[in-house]
């Protein structure tokens, strides 16, 4: 290879490096601050079962995710507390064949999440709301059905919650 060439690759292979020289290879959350309590969501609303439901895959998002360790509540630099403040279904198609039932539901969940400093007492997000949806076909039992597709819900909200945590700027809470 001449001279020449290997002198542009250099130079070219600099340039393309250069642009990211603002990138971070490591996450931006503060070392003494990589350890996370998840308590089980407060659930407002008539829907059963869609605290624990959320919290579970929010946890799992948590250790998917690596940046985090999970820990009980009083063991942890941060907490995650959730309240899940409105669930409603709504008809989205009719199977006419028989008699005009409802064959297909969307599911709409909405929740309020809090993001704590329990070494300052500090609320570093406080209420973010956070909704998520999904549709869900009526084969056989309304409410079996629904819970299926509350873990689809579910998992929507986890990785919300954790993309917003671990990007949470924690240099300046207050921006």
């Amino acid at each position: 290879m001449s001279v020449v060439c290997r002198l542009s690759s250099a130079v070219f292979f600099l340039a393309a490096f250069a642009g990211c020289s603002s990138y971070r290879w490591t996450s931006s959350v503060p070392e003494e601050l990589r350890t996370v309590a998840v308590p089980i969501f407060e659930n407002r609303t008539s829907s059963s079962e869609l605290g624990p439901i959320i919290t579970q895959y929010t946890l799992r998002e948590f250790q998917r995710e690596g940046t985090f360790s999970i820990r009980r509540s009083g063991e942890s630099a941060l907490e995650v507390q959730g309240s899940i403040v409105k669930a409603s279904r709504a008809v989205a198609a009719f199977d006419r064949s028989y008699g005009s039932r409802a064959s297909e539901y969307r599911y709409m969940v909405t929740a309020e999440v809090s993001l704590i400093n329990k070494d300052t007492g500090k609320v570093l997000m406080n209420n973010r709301r956070y909704m998520a949806e999904t549709t869900f076909l009526t084969r056989g039992d309304l409410l079996t059905s629904q819970r299926d597709a509350a873990a689809r819900i579910a998992q929507d909200f986890a990785r919300q919650i954790v993309d917003d945590v671990t990007s949470f700027d924690y240099e300046r809470p207050g921006k």
